[in-house]
């Protein structure tokens, strides 16, 4: 191999999955010893890419090349022998086990008489994080430890395989600003050893703080791969978010009425995490007949903002929630529900679906005491209802007994929002509502939320489109890390603008809150 042969060769890959081409004919290459970032909006392709890469995902086409030859990895373990590792954002770490345990679960060390050799692993995870000047004991569980001496226990791991290609999967979406610099310092150190680097972040400050070249995925096409001192932000932000989406003409625009629901400095604990908060002193209102829009990155807070508002948080929020002027505190779903709230969540077929059901069954659910006949759920009644919903909705289905999971994403997605309205709500809480149907069924789905809306309806909506929002929204609130970086008002807010607040994690809350 020469030195102008690249360490990584992507060739052609591709990789489909039912109803999506994850990644569609991208081409890159990697040199020895390079901090590459690889950088998208959510659902671009980057993870999907770095799973090839690593062995995780082993079913594609195109090819890949390491250290200029064929490879083709039968799993992760198969990278591993090959000197690839992968940190990925969910870490990967058994909490009841020690930390050496951790770092040589599955490649133990044994002693002659093949029992596990305790002592020796410890020694030698002690001497990986002498390595990386950290104080981590290695007989600890991993229980207790911070995130982010949990990530670190991840690179003691990658350290161990003596890995020449690390891959690092938003490695900073659960830290402290310590415990980031902290990662640097480690990272500037494994380069300085030739270690090659895939970094894969939202975050332009850190992209721009460290990265030889920036690639830029789209809708799982390469946009453009990009020397550091060459571009700037601005310019990749552009790359990021340059698609276009299907035009949908919603009409005049609306007329808001009075303030439904006021959310005042509201916080969400995150116990024993490193950030202590989920959402950090988070406020905004929402009017009748009024869509705002909730955007921001993975990991941001959209849905637990969301969950905030209707009880199902996985700790109590603090703060104050005001529904019509009312100051509410939803302990379960079932209060809110009763309070005039309704949420249809961002997993439709976990969370949404009842998918051993009929279409009846899925729209009838929440209030069957309508189809009540001397106490008696009547089939006729309930029927009559799904049919009244089914045709108010524009449902596509052969009939109300027909199986749920016979109908099209954004039929489902439709039944779920009827379930929802037939409790007569004044606030409507979609979370990514439009995540996995097809374009045709958004478009269906937008002039339904506009409609809704029109009647009077208050709609909080999150979406992991940036063109989405702008087509459904009257304001646009952005959160980055669980606070609010920006509220944008229609006719104010562009793509770009909207990804530079998601990605500031210094920048306070632009504009007003009301």
């Amino acid at each position: 191999m020469t030195d102008a042969t690249p360490f990584i060769e992507i060739d052609g890959v591709t990789k489909r999955f039912p109803g999506v081409v994850a990644l569609d004919r991208v081409s890159a290459s990697i040199n020895k010893g390079e901090f590459h970032a690889i950088v998208g909006e959510n659902g671009a392709g980057k993870s999907t890419l770095m799973k090839v890469l690593s062995g995780v995902i082993t079913s594609y086409d195109g090819e890949v090349r390491l250290r200029g030859k064929p490879v083709s990895f039968s799993g992760p373990r198969a990278a591993e022998q090959q000197g690839v590792s992968i940190i990925h954002q969910e870490l990967n770490l058994v909490e009841e086990l020690s930390v050496a345990a951790n770092i040589f679960l599955g490649r133990e060390k044994r002693t002659r008489l093949g029992l596990l050799d305790d002592r020796e692993m410890e020694c030698e995870a002690a001497e990986l994080f002498a390595q990386l000047q950290c104080r981590i004991d290695p007989k600890q569980p991993v229980r207790d430890l911070r995130v982010g001496d949990q990530q670190l226990v991840e690179i003691a791991k990658a350290l161990s395989l003596a890995a020449e290609i690390l891959i690092m999967d938003e490695p900073t979406s659960a830290l402290t600003e310590a415990e980031v610099e902290r990662l640097f310092l480690i990272i500037e150190r494994l380069r300085s050893r030739g270690v090659t680097i895939l970094y894969i972040s939202h975050k332009m400050d850190e992209v721009f703080q460290l990265s030889d070249r920036i690639t830029v995925l789209r809708d799982g096409k390469l946009v453009s791969t990009l020397d550091r001192s060459e571009t700037n932000p601005k310019e990749v932000t552009h790359l990021l978010v340059g698609r276009e989406i299907e035009e949908v003409d919603l009409g005049d625009s609306r007329a808001p009425g009075d303030v439904v629901l006021d959310v005042q400095s509201l916080y969400l604990p995150w116990t024993g995490h490193a950030r202590q908060w989920r959402l950090s002193d988070i406020s905004f209102s929402l009017r009748r007949g009024e869509v705002l829009g909730i955007a921001g990155l993975m990991g941001a807070g959209r849905t637990e903002l969301l969950e905030s508002l209707f009880g199902t948080s996985p700790e109590p929020p603090d703060g104050t929630i005001l529904l019509d002027g009312q100051r509410v505190c939803f302990g379960h779903p079932a209060e809110a529900t009763r309070a005039g709230m309704a949420l249809v969540t961002e997993d439709r077929k976990r969370l949404g679906l009842f998918s051993h059901m009929t279409v009846r069954d899925n729209i009838t659910i929440c209030t069957l005491q309508e189809a009540l006949s001397l106490q008696f759920v009547s089939r006729t009644k309930e029927q009559k209802l799904a049919t009244e919903s089914i045709e108010t909705l524009g449902i596509k289905t052969a009939g109300t007994e027909t199986a749920v999971t016979n109908l099209s994403g954004g039929n489902q997605q439709k039944c779920i929002i009827a379930r929802w309205l037939r409790t007569k709500p004044k606030v409507l809480l979609l979370d990514d509502p439009t995540r996995g149907i097809d374009v045709g069924a958004k478009a269906e789905l937008y002039r339904l939320i506009d409609r809704l809306c029109r009647d009077g309806l208050g709609i909080i909506v999150t979406s992991s489109e940036l063109p989405e929002l702008i087509t459904l929204c009257d304001r646009i609130l952005v959160l980055c890390e669980g606070r609010v970086t920006g509220m944008f008002r229609r006719g104010e807010f562009t793509e770009q603008a909207i990804m530079e607040a998601a990605t500031n994690r210094e920048n306070s809350a632009a504009g007003t809150t009301n």
